[in-house]
């Protein structure tokens, strides 16, 4: 299946696909594929991390359930906040000091949905779900971050490349830029 092209539209199914990760995690203390993270941190992460991007260009998300009492109703709560967010705001300009000016929609879209998306391998592979993401959407992604792959390393957000096939699934050379893969990750 192809993601749509619209933020708002592939904010809602890449959120969706990976509620269902969430969903159907039964070990929250699961080693991930992110060094010294838990299947309970990537959650975490997601839900955290994009209230404070919001709030550096003026926007509020509201708080919901914590990850720590309630990864489901916590991701639940946060993908509805983003959704509405999208669907009423969207189209509003955005401002951060460090990401620049974007139509909040893809803001929203660069910096958030692909960081799920990316993520929705990482609870997958943690949990032993399948990992199955969107081919087309993944090669955008492995093509865009290719061309600042420098600024990317120095951030510190993404581990050295793991070697890939070239032949092999878009999904496995994304994953394998940013620093994954299942061949040379095992839990504990």
């Amino acid at each position: 299946m192809t993601l749509p092209e619209d933020p708002v539209e592939r904010h809602r199914q890449v959120a969706a696909t990976f509620a269902e990760r969430v969903a159907a995690t039964r070990d929250w203390q699961a080693p991930a594929p992110v060094a010294d993270w838990t299947a309970r941190d990537i959650v975490s992460h997601l839900v955290e991390w994009f209230a404070g991007f919001l709030a550096a260009g003026g926007i509020t998300l509201p708080a919901g359930p914590a990850v720590a009492d309630d990864p489901v109703a916590a991701w639940r709560y946060r993908t509805g906040a983003v959704q509405e967010l999208l669907e009423r705001r969207g189209d509003e300009s955005f401002s951060h000091p460090y990401a620049g000016t974007h139509r909040l929609a893809d803001a929203i879209d660069r910096f958030y949905t692909a960081d799920v998306f990316m993520h929705t391998w990482d609870l997958a592979i943690a949990t032993g779900q399948p990992p199955t993401l969107d081919e087309e959407f993944a090669m955008t992604l492995l093509h865009g971050m290719q061309q600042m792959e420098e600024v990317l390393r120095a951030s510190g957000q993404y581990g050295a490349p793991v070697p890939v096939a070239d032949d092999a699934p878009a999904a496995d050379r994304l994953m394998g830029f940013i620093g994954r893969g299942v061949a040379r990750w095992s839990p504990g």
